[in-house]
């Protein structure tokens, strides 16, 4: 039997029938659906980033494809029906965007890394800037008033890959101010909130490698 694309017939079923099928038909039927806006002003979620919360309702009048625009553009997560105990589902800021420009919400990958890695001197490495493409001068923008408000002036960034195939986006740990390791986790881990989850992040040291560029644009 195919599945209902109604939100609210979705956002009814159990948690136990929630799979991968599941998921598909909620991205299907939510942006095409409306949505009840609990408040106007986004609120921090628990994980401590900005999220606006909506809900499926009746009363619904935004519409949802509308919404994600104005999130994509302020930097902003989703949650739909925060008002269950729990949430139907929580988008972060990299889901939004990679939606705004790429009409999915998750896109296929090989999985993601993070935290950071060391490269051998001689080792075989194609590196360059990322595009405005793979990374947005909006979502550059957003990035970078993060990391300015976490103290970091001048954060800078570099694509490499070891096959040509399979590509990661590196921060400069020294552009971060050289970090401790401990740190290393946590950093990476807030980084890839903005980010798609099919994106590969690290951060690296810039020793033995091309010229890193500014987050902001190549300066």
């Amino acid at each position: 039997m195919a599945r209902s694309l109604d939100l609210a017939v979705l956002t009814n079923e159990p948690e136990s029938a929630r799979d991968s099928e599941w998921e598909q038909a909620f991205f299907l039927a939510l942006v095409d659906s409306r949505f009840e806006l609990d408040d106007m002003e986004p609120k921090v979620g628990p994980d401590g980033w900005p999220y606006l919360f909506a809900r499926v309702s009746p009363k619904a009048k935004e519409p949802a494809s509308r919404i994600l625009d104005w999130l994509a553009m302020r930097g902003i997560g989703l949650v739909v029906n925060a008002n269950k105990q729990i949430p139907d589902y929580v988008f972060p800021y990299g889901m939004i965007w990679n939606w705004k420009e790429r009409g999915q919400f998750l896109s296929n990958a090989s999985g993601v890394k993070s935290g950071s890695v060391e490269l051998k001197a001689g080792q075989e490495i194609l590196a360059g800037p990322p595009s405005f493409e793979y990374l947005p001068r909006y979502v550059r923008q957003i990035l970078f008033q993060f990391l300015k408000g976490q103290g970091v002036e001048e954060p800078k960034v570099l694509m490499i890959s070891h096959d040509q195939k399979n590509y990661d986006l590196c921060f400069s740990l020294e552009s971060l101010g050289s970090p401790p390791a401990h740190e290393h986790r946590g950093i990476a881990e807030a980084l890839a909130w903005f980010l798609p989850q099919h994106y590969s992040l690290m951060l690296v040291s810039e020793k033995g490698l091309p010229n890193f560029v500014f987050l902001e644009g190549q300066k």
